[in-house]
């Protein structure tokens, strides 16, 4: 490896509704390969968290990432972490979620609109996809100012689709103010974003949010940035993160970022 620590920060297990295998298993990869920490983030969609007991899982998940901490921590850094999906459409289901444990990492995520599907399921066209991007990037802010997460995932995250799966071209140009007071709100609470580097592996062929975000966020003093793979099976962990930390550098970072108790401890990139 290039680097001397690589840590994978987003990553989801057989407790997520999408996951395929054991904590566990991920973790015995994250060695094998040589990571420096990883952190189980599986999903919590607070939208649909009494209706599907997603509290079960995430009960689940929080077991086995005890149990790994336990076998591993003479060799891996394992951090107890939650991907919060649309705290803001259900603050009880954010709030009982948060009372589980006591993590280590949050991340904070926006995956579909209020009282609409997943933005993988939506047909997009040239006429519906402003419609969304302005409710999406309205609904994001609103999550930031909300403040409940450590980190902010895949700030772009309908661009995985709309761009990877539809083949539009949005203007994001007319979404610069909007981004910029997203980054303006992590940065005034002091959280991070991330760099998602699920994107390379998938049609889009790029991380999310892209490289620009990531260099604006420093412009206005954005200090902390996590790198997650997305993994949804043992063979993605830590798939991209050097790519990751090659545009981190290039932005100007000279550390990324984990979160050990909500604190972030900043890795040197080199």
């Amino acid at each position: 490896m290039r680097y001397r620590f690589i840590s994978d920060s987003h990553t989801h297990s057989e407790c997520s509704f999408d996951g395929t295998d054991s904590v566990i298993m991920m973790c015995e990869q994250a060695t094998a390969i040589g990571l420096y920490s990883i952190a189980v983030t599986d999903h919590c969609e607070c939208h649909e968290y009494f209706e599907k007991n997603v509290r079960e899982d995430i009960t689940r998940s929080i077991m086995q990432i005890s149990k790994a901490r336990a076998m591993y921590h003479d060799r891996l850094h394992v951090y107890t972490g939650i991907e919060l999906g649309q705290p803001t459409q259900d603050v009880d289901a954010a709030k009982d979620a948060l009372s589980l444990t006591d993590y280590d990492f949050i991340l904070g995520s926006l995956h579909n609109l209020k009282d609409e599907q997943d933005f993988y399921f939506w047909e997009y066209t040239e006429e519906n996809m402003y419609a969304l991007l302005d409710r999406y990037f309205d609904e994001l802010l609103e999550l930031a100012r909300q403040n409940l997460f450590d980190s902010l995932a895949h700030l772009d995250y309908p661009l995985r689709y709309i761009i990877g799966n539809a083949k539009l071209s949005p203007d994001m140009n007319r979404y610069a103010e909007r981004i910029d007071a997203v980054l303006e709100t992590v940065v005034k609470n002091n959280k991070a974003v991330e760099i998602n580097t699920s994107g390379l592996r998938q049609i889009i062929g790029r991380t999310l949010p892209s490289a620009d975000i990531i260099r604006r966020f420093k412009e206005l003093g954005g200090k902390y940035v996590t790198i997650g793979s997305d993994a949804h099976r043992w063979g993605d962990i830590g798939s991209g993160i050097e790519i990751g930390l090659d545009i981190l550098s290039e932005c100007g970072f000279t550390h990324f970022t984990v979160f050990e108790k909500h604190e972030p401890k900043l890795l040197p990139i080199l």
